[in-house]
């Protein structure tokens, strides 16, 4: 393999704030953004029209959505700021806009990285704690539905906080920390209008991570998961990889984790031909309506190129 064409470029910047490059205060603002219309929500409830909330709160769920796989994915690779606190800080106000911790989402995400939606072992367990093939059957992916309705209340804590342990860096402490920031911002809501948290947010909430999840499995549906660079599949339309900071490069994010978003476009294009004699998938749509997907493989019937695919030995699952 070419070690040129594969070769990442990392942005450098002199600002004293950001800690790879000024564009990075477009995703930290529209993380900011994000919170700020997250408390909207909460002072325009008691006035606004019911037709006026749901649109808002049908917003607000695609928001999670967008912010979990665009600005909060980006932090986790390439964190924004130069000053360690400074990060924590922006995890802290991820978490309370998203409503759970940024901090455990880098924990499973980095398994996520690990497995590549990795197919079930001997055992039927999978590296990756997302992987679309963990609550499968025979083989095969699980259903998308099942997969985005109920992927949400798979989360081990416990898993998660003993891999924050392991790191010896604060991170269990800061995961703890954000776990009851958001706790305490709902609680003190629940106080002032317990109809706003039961009846309008957490469906919305919930919602917004069920996207998420969609979004998560048209990432690697159809994907080969023996295969490094074409362990995700990719979408290139400009609008939404403008609004989710270009994670629509799946294929390539997962190939090598650590390009920067502003430096995407230009890595796919320098590997675009080995990308085509390897047999990455990609799909026209945004990830989230990948189901319309006209060339979407069939369920029970795996992709050639999936199923006569040699593992690779050449690159590390690990990101």
């Amino acid at each position: 393999m070419n070690a040129e064409v594969i070769r990442t470029e990392r942005p450098t910047t002199n600002s004293r704030l950001f800690a790879h490059t000024r564009w990075d205060a477009v995703p930290a603002l529209a993380g900011l953004f994000h919170l700020g219309y997250f408390v909207g929500l909460f002072f325009l409830y008691p006035h606004a029209p019911l037709w006026l909330m749901l649109i808002l709160g049908f917003i607000y769920s695609l928001m999670v959505n967008a912010n979990i796989n665009g600005v909060g994915h980006n932090f986790i690779h390439n964190p924004f700021f130069r000053s360690k606190i400074l990060n924590r800080i922006f995890g802290v106000t991820q978490s309370i806009a998203c409503c759970f911790s940024q901090t455990m989402y880098d924990a499973v995400h980095m398994q996520h990285h690990k497995g590549n939606s990795d197919h079930q072992d001997e055992k039927g367990d999978t590296i990756d704690w997302l992987s679309i093939y963990r609550h499968g059957h025979d083989g095969e992916a699980e259903n998308p539905w099942s997969y985005m309705f109920l992927s949400f209340f798979r989360d081990d804590v416990g898993a998660i906080r003993k891999e924050l342990r392991k790191r010896n860096s604060g991170d269990l402490f800061w995961g703890n920390l954000e776990l009851v920031a958001f706790a305490v911002t709902l609680f003190v809501m629940f106080l002032f209008n317990w109809r706003f948290v039961i009846f309008y947010f957490l469906p919305f909430w919930y919602l917004g991570h069920c996207f998420s999840y969609l979004n998560g499995y048209y990432r690697h549906y159809g994907a080969n998961p023996d295969k490094p660079i074409a362990w995700g599949v990719s979408s290139y339309g400009k609008i939404y990889n403008w609004l989710f900071f270009y994670n629509g490069y799946h294929a390539e994010h997962h190939f090598r984790p650590k390009v920067h978003w502003t430096k995407m476009e230009k890595f796919h294009q320098n590997i675009e031909d080995l990308q085509k004699q390897e047999g990455v998938r990609t799909i026209k749509r945004a990830h989230m309506l990948g189901f319309l997907d006209p060339d979407l493989p069939k369920r029970g019937e795996r992709g050639a190129h999936v199923g006569d695919a040699e593992p690779s030995t050449s690159l590390s699952r690990s990101s």
